[in-house]
């Protein structure tokens, strides 16, 4: 594309970096511009008049004839329409006024300087940096002014419309350019501002992530510690009772405490491994678990001492495995409340169902001994039952949770199963360098 090729060739990209370090140098030294703008206008507009050159003799009807000053008194005008300019971009108003008292001055004296030019360059200044409705103002005074001078230079024989064209284009030209400047520089500050505030919302949403990140990594420690300490204290309590009636079933329970210990030390490496990063990309993780491995987990709860009773229906493989995950953990808290609130001695009913575009899972529970009603305290299960509704509306899901008439309690969660975006995780967990979090709160 022919702007893509100009921005890109080589002269724009040098011109690009001797704007810059102009740019640079007039933030650090905001007087140098300006006196070099005045230092320019000398020497090209006010020298020339200072040693004028040899007038040839010729024709004279379109010459304009103006009276000339004393060397004192041009250069007084001159340093009027051209000392100024030191204040147009700090005050752009206050110096074309007084260039314009000056230029007034001048020409009522009907003498003609080239410092007049200091006019259209304080009028371009006051349109870059100045207030709109002083600019109103200023190009009516600019009309008046160049009106008077063009019937000045018309008793020269210069036409009066060929001196107003000239005079008018001129202040058109320091007009539009100004505002054009302004008009750029405009949209320049609002790109930085819009990039600015780009990178202030990327900076909090990486934070927004992080906090995402900690927090699944918080619900993930609190199902694999919750659950399994959980077990291995149930399992301890019964093994130290059973060491002397029944050494057998003692050392069952010390069998079983290492086999969930050494379950959990190894879910806690697999995502502490990941977390870690270590850039070994060869490293493959076991799968999160899902409806399948709701057998093993019922098993090590029974080990533990409840009676628990599994019971599945429908199509168990349709769901996704993000789908799966959540079950998985949602059975996994509440078996986990019941272990710890009802004690070893009570009974647990699991159900899943998989319809058409639901999933059901309800975990219930016969109390402690006694049939007392259970009253969980909040700070025993406050944060896994808040943990267990977050994953179901992750999903667009619901969990319930309370008492059952008479003892026990129960926990219900159904969860949504309508084609949506892909939220599962692979089959298998890597080592991925950038690793995507998982919306189910597991580890990826």
């Amino acid at each position: 594309m022919p702007a893509d090729v100009l921005s890109g060739h080589p002269l724009f990209a040098r011109l690009a970096r001797i704007g810059q370090r102009l740019r640079q140098a007039d933030r650090d030294h905001p007087w140098a511009l300006d006196a070099a703008v005045v230092a320019a206008a000398f020497l090209l507009f006010c020298l020339p008049d200072l040693f004028p050159g040899h007038v040839e003799a010729g024709a004279r009807e379109h010459r304009i004839v103006l009276a000339r000053l004393p060397l004192p008194q041009t250069l007084a005008l001159q340093a009027g329409l051209v000392l100024p300019l030191l204040w147009r971009r700090r005050r752009p108003t206050a110096a074309f006024a007084a260039i314009m008292a000056v230029f007034v001055l001048q020409w009522s004296l009907d003498v003609g300087l080239r410092a007049d030019a200091a006019l259209l360059i304080a009028l371009y200044s006051l349109a870059l940096h100045g207030r709109l409705r002083h600019l109103a103002w200023s190009c009516a005074a600019m009309v008046v002014a160049v009106a008077l001078v063009a019937v000045a230079v018309s008793g020269g024989g210069l036409p009066v419309g060929d001196a107003l064209f000239f005079l008018f284009s001129a202040t058109t030209a320091a007009v539009a350019l100004g505002i054009a400047v302004r008009v750029r520089r405009a949209q320049l500050a609002g790109l930085r501002e819009r990039a600015a505030r780009l990178e202030i919302e990327r900076d909090q949403r990486s934070r927004l992530a992080a906090a995402t990140e900690r927090a699944r990594v918080a619900r993930e420690m609190h199902d694999i510690v919750g659950h399994n300490l959980s077990v291995i204290v149930t399992l301890a309590d019964g093994g130290a009772y059973a060491a002397q009636a029944n050494p057998e079933r003692g050392r069952e329970a010390l069998l079983l405490i290492g086999d969930t210990s050494r379950q959990a030390l190894g879910e806690l490496r697999r995502m502490l491994g990941v977390l870690r990063d270590q850039g070994d990309h060869t490293a493959e993780y076991t799968p999160q678990p899902g409806i399948a491995d709701l057998d093993g987990l019922c098993a090590r709860i029974r080990a533990a001492g409840p009676q628990v009773v599994y019971t599945a229906a429908g199509a168990l493989d349709r769901p996704d495995r993000g789908v799966q995950l959540m079950a998985y953990r949602i059975v996994q808290e509440a078996l986990t409340n019941t272990l710890k609130h009802a004690g070893p001695e009570t009974r647990a009913h699991v159900t899943l169902t998989v319809d058409a575009d639901r999933l059901r899972v309800r975990v219930e529970d016969s109390g402690p001994p006694g049939g007392s009603r259970w009253h969980g305290r909040p700070d025993g299960y406050g944060h896994g039952l808040a943990g267990m509704r977050e994953r179901a509306a992750l999903y667009g899901g619901t969990l319930t949770a309370g008492p059952l008439p008479g003892a026990g309690w129960a926990v219900e969660a159904v969860l949504d199963l309508t084609p949506g975006p892909d939220l599962s995780p692979g089959p298998e967990l890597t080592a991925d360098p950038n690793p995507t979090p998982d919306p189910t709160g597991g580890p990826t």
